[in-house]
């Protein structure tokens, strides 16, 4: 099994994040007791903007393990998003060393954080990537989807990269949810079956994370 990632070096990363975004920002967390607080699970997070990953590793109830795109690790960020647990992908080839990784992670009884639409989009879950369902899948955990709103607003900003500084960031977490038909199969078929459950969960979620809060 390739190295991977122990819980300690995510608590790391969650205690740097609980701190970076409750000092810039000002997030706002609903339904993190749905999170299961032992046993493998992925996060699926919608995806708008690049403090979406930061915000959810800061205030989620356990220390996330997210899939980052490799482009991300440059410079000294290489050694530290390294550092503090988190999984380099190449999102252009069939990266097995994230997947053994990820694995990894769920078979320890991590969680595991992606973005399903597979890059920074509309953050609306409309376009969903066969990956989460396969480990979803193979590593037998449940999906807990998570709404990140209000992360992309524009106005009031005073860096371009981020939402406006004291800005309300949402985060609510919901149910947790098995994307397999309980069978076991990972056929291509099932994957894309699964794929479909879990589309339908992640933007049912999104529409009520969206009324709760009026985002």
């Amino acid at each position: 099994m390739t190295d991977v990632p122990s819980a300690r070096s995510a608590e790391v990363g969650r205690r740097i994040g609980v701190g970076l975004m409750y000092g810039l920002f000002k997030p706002r967390v609903l339904g993190a007791w749905r999170v299961p607080a032992a046993g493998p699970v992925i996060f699926a997070v919608n995806h708008s903007h690049n403090v979406d990953g930061p915000m959810v590793m800061g205030v989620a109830p356990r220390p996330t393990h997210f899939l980052i795109k490799k482009e991300a690790f440059v410079g000294p960020l290489d050694p530290f998003l390294t550092g503090i647990g988190q999984l380099k992908v190449d999102r252009h080839s069939t990266d097995r060393t994230a997947i053994s990784r990820a694995l990894g992670v769920l078979e320890q009884g991590g969680v595991l954080g992606i973005f399903p639409e597979g890059t920074r989009g509309e953050g609306d879950f409309a376009a969903l990537r066969a990956g989460l369902a396969y480990f979803a899948v193979r590593g037998g955990a449940p999906i807990v989807p998570v709404a990140v709103l209000g992360s992309s607003e524009r106005s009031g900003r005073l860096i371009k990269a981020l939402p406006p500084l004291r800005s309300r960031v949402d985060v609510v977490f919901g149910d947790p949810f098995d994307a397999g038909d309980g069978s076991g199969r990972r056929t291509r078929k099932a994957l894309d079956e699964a794929t479909e459950r879990i589309q339908k969960q992640l933007t049912a979620h999104l529409e009520n994370a969206r009324r709760l809060t009026g985002r």
